[in-house]
């Protein structure tokens, strides 16, 4: 491993260390958990290849419903339980 040294705010050391003790992993560890997931996360992709397969996938799926174009509100607050 490499050490390194950054700086946080107050308010980021504070949860660290509060999800240190309630975790039992060390600060350390949960930064480079914290890294890995940025990293993880960032799509190497460009573009063109994210448009492609976006358009790839579309109409592959099917929700059973047939009014999701006049009711797409009503489902969504339903599906996020409002």
């Amino acid at each position: 491993m490499i050490r390194t040294q950054v700086q946080l705010t107050d308010g980021q050391i504070k949860a660290l260390r509060h999800a240190s003790a309630a975790t039992g992993r060390s600060v350390a560890d949960l930064i480079r958990q914290g890294v890995d997931q940025y990293l993880a996360g960032r799509s190497e992709l460009g573009r063109e290849e994210r448009i492609e397969r976006a358009i790839k996938v579309a109409g592959k799926f099917s929700s059973g419903l047939t009014d999701v174009s006049a009711s797409h509100d009503r489902h969504l607050a339903e599906a996020f339980g409002q």
